[in-house]
């Protein structure tokens, strides 16, 4: 009731005139009159260090006299010491009313974190360069059921494959449904380093094959020589596979470099081979890249924790294996040559998480119980600083700094990074000498938004009955952050490059728009540009139904600053004609504006605004920022509704407004009110609330919800939602 109470600010008023705005075939602008946890410089080198129990609780009671450091068996003295408390909130459980419970099959809206709120940031990688089709299997289940329980409310989790491009659902968020979705996109790659099972169907070589059929010239050295040839060739198909492996974590791990909260990688593979005793040389190709790995995830405060997607394994011959032909000997061995291909596998992936302060999760088919406690490991630890020697940082060397810690304590176990390479993080940072297309392609390529340029930007689906699905994309750009330089006559000019680009669910890209703009701007109009900022949106037609991505980034000529955004959307398909509602345009209205617009309802301006005032509703819904006591209209439309005998709609809506994943107003689930329109297929629809007095300053998201009477139960309702902020 409370809650509630909180809520009584809102009161919905009446329906407003449609003020969606129509496709465009070309982008135009719209000018509108923690600290570092891991430290590794030359006057702080400081870790992180994870201590648990013999039951894997974390201990946090431990004083700077309980450690022991050293650096190449050199002991340190400790000078920082802290303990750190990373516990992630149990997500929150929304209000839900006797009224709606038949609406409680709609999804929730995801809830929008600022980067203060994070506590875990968890990046799912899965391993399709090297999962078994068997495998495949058993990680798409522990996902599932990771996301449906195991996710927490101040979580920040990307699902990420190996062997994919930087896809629509390569992205950190908190938006389940994104997971969902690239949960349903983690498949067998047939390209990859794994078979159908965990091992290799055993068969007959080409020289067992012709021995079988009577050949008495093929020897037993011939035989070794076969064997020695295919398992190099196998060796390095397998190495060449683990190192695209190596090298996506790579990519992940410098993405996740400037992420809030404790990080850390979740690894489901079937493993890698680091070293072999029949080839030496393979250490080389392997351990160099897993030693360059192991130093940017510990400079970049990422744990990884390594998962044996295999479960338990037989190592004995199997339906699948075909011993015709094959020598005794083979078959004899094959139980130790398969428990060796085990051990060597899992061999590579505990020394990627022993070096970066993580664990291993091995021989159990309960994954979702290794990530239980890989999520408890992460609740807790201690930061442990020293000033290091002259010798850490010698430029003749640059050698691997090794790091051993050790903790007074009885039944403790403690995980730590192995060490570092004798470069510090500023001589890391260095800016390279990219070209301004490599800037921008940078930007654009990162998981994460860049932040020189501020970019707030929101993605909409829309169908139009001529042009059909599109989605229509509208980004605020913060003019302040654009370098003005004078023009003669007292005027301001601007130049700027835009790349936008769409991604598909496997990374190839859509559509793309790249563009110089020269912005000029004079007197009165410069100053209201650096006040209220401009939009620039653009529209890219949709071919088929999916999952996207939206990208785009600003460099700023003058300055070179760039800003990047981007957004993940599902779009649905209308085919299947299920009710469905377009992306939620809003406008912001002060009271005197909204007192206007009812005494001059129905008069409107060529641009679909009011006659008696001037707003502009693509600058609202892009930036979604707006004060306490102002009307917010929103508007939508819905595709796919159901007619009766008489050609008539039977509709109804329900607004819900939420803060921090708690439903803090829900409007009664009312008569659907249509406004003046001729093509039902695309009713238009809109309404307005007060953002009371009392509302906390802070993220909020607006749900549509519209339930077709007329429909089947499982195709009866839709759902829309769009985040927005009550700022002072």
């Amino acid at each position: 009731m409370r809650k509630l109470t909180v809520a009584s600010s809102f009161v919905l008023l009446l329906v407003l005139a449609s003020f969606a705005q129509t496709p465009t075939p070309t982008p135009k602008l719209v000018l509108e009159d923690n600290d570092d946890v891991v430290k590794i410089s030359t006057t702080l080198i400081q870790v992180d260090v994870t201590v648990t129990d013999k039951n894997g609780k974390i201990i946090a009671d431990l004083k700077p006299e309980d450690f022991k450091i050293s650096e190449n068996g050199e002991r340190q003295e400790i000078t920082n010491f802290s303990f750190v408390s990373a516990s992630s909130e149990p997500a929150q459980t929304p209000l839900k009313s006797k009224e709606n419970e038949k609406l409680s099959n709609v999804p929730l809206p995801p809830v929008p974190l600022k980067s203060d709120q994070v506590r875990r940031t968890i990046a799912l990688v899965v391993d399709d360069l090297g999962l078994s089709f068997e495998s495949v299997y058993q990680v798409r289940r522990a996902l599932r059921k990771f996301v449906d329980e195991q996710m927490q409310a101040n979580d920040l989790v990307a699902i990420i494959r190996t062997g994919s491009g930087m896809g629509a659902l390569q992205q950190f968020t908190t938006d389940k449904r994104q997971l969902y979705a690239a949960i349903e996109n983690v498949k067998w790659n047939s390209l990859g380093r794994g078979g159908i099972g965990a091992f290799a169907p055993l068969e007959a070589t080409p020289l067992e094959q012709s021995q079988a059929a009577g050949n008495t010239t093929v020897t037993p050295e011939d035989l070794e020589e076969e064997r020695k040839q295919l398992q190099d060739f196998s060796d390095f198909r397998e190495d060449i596979f683990s190192v695209g492996t190596l090298g996506a974590i790579n990519f992940i791990v410098k993405g996740m470099n400037d992420l809030p909260g404790r990080k850390s990688i979740m690894l489901f593979s079937d493993g890698f081979a680091i070293c072999s005793p029949d080839n030496p040389d393979r250490c080389a190709r392997i351990v160099d890249s897993v030693r360059k790995l192991t130093d940017l995830s510990n400079r970049a405060a990422v744990s990884i924790y390594t998962f044996d997607a295999r479960g338990l394994l037989t190592t004995g011959v199997t339906a699948q294996d075909n011993t015709s032909g094959v020598t005794a000997e083979r078959i004899q061995n094959l139980s130790s040559t398969r428990s060796g291909e085990i051990f060597d596998k899992q061999e590579g992936l505990a020394y990627l998480a022993s070096e970066t302060g993580g664990r291993t999760f091995f021989n159990t088919n309960d994954i979702n119980r290794g990530l239980e406690k890989a999520l408890e490991d992460q609740k807790g630890y201690y930061l442990i600083g020293y000033q290091p020697d002259s010798d850490t940082f010698d430029a003749k060397t640059r050698r691997f700094n090794k790091l051993k810690i050790e903790v007074n304590r009885k039944d403790a176990n403690v995980r730590y990074r192995s060490g570092f390479f004798g470069v510090t993080d500023e001589q890391i940072k260095k800016p390279s000498n990219q070209t301004a297309a490599q800037q921008i392609f940078t930007a654009l390529n990162s998981p994460f938004a860049a932040s020189g340029i501020a970019l707030r930007m929101n993605t909409l689906f829309g169908n139009d009955k001529q042009q059909g699905s599109f989605v229509r994309s509208l980004l605020h750009v913060d003019a302040k952050d654009l370098k003005f330089v004078d023009e003669a006559g007292g005027g301001k000019k601007a130049v700027f490059d835009v790349l936008a680009i769409s991604f598909g669910e496997d990374g190839a890209m859509i559509d793309q728009i790249a563009k110089t703009y020269t912005m000029n701007v004079k007197g009165d109009a410069y100053q209201k540009l650096l006040t209220e900022g401009f939009v620039y949106y653009f529209t890219f037609p949709v071919k088929k139904p999916g999952a996207y991505q939206y990208r785009v980034a600003i460099r700023d000529g003058a300055s070179e600053k760039i800003g990047s955004a981007n957004q993940f959307i599902e779009v649905p398909n209308l085919k299947k004609a299920r009710l469905t509602i377009s992306g939620i345009i809003l406008e912001n209205l002060t009271v005197a504006q909204w007192q206007k617009f009812g005494d001059s309802a129905g008069q409107t301006t060529a641009s679909g605004s009011s006659a008696a005032y001037e707003t502009n509703s693509m600058s609202d819904t892009a930036l979604r920022k707006f004060k306490r006591n102002t009307i917010l209209r929103y508007g939508f439309e819905v595709y796919n509704a159901k007619l009766d005998a008489s050609q008539k709609l039977n509709l109804t809506a329900q607004i819900r407004i939420f803060r921090d994943g708690k439903l803090i107003f829900e409007g009664k689930n009312a008569p659907f009110e249509l406004l003046q329109q001729t093509d039902l297929q695309r009713a238009k629809s809109a309404g307005a609330l007060i953002l009371g007095k009392d509302m906390a300053a802070g993220d909020y998201v607006l749900q549509v919800t519209v339930t077709d009477n007329l429909a089947k139960e499982k195709r009866r309702a839709g759902t829309q939602f769009v985040q927005f902020e009550i700022v002072n």
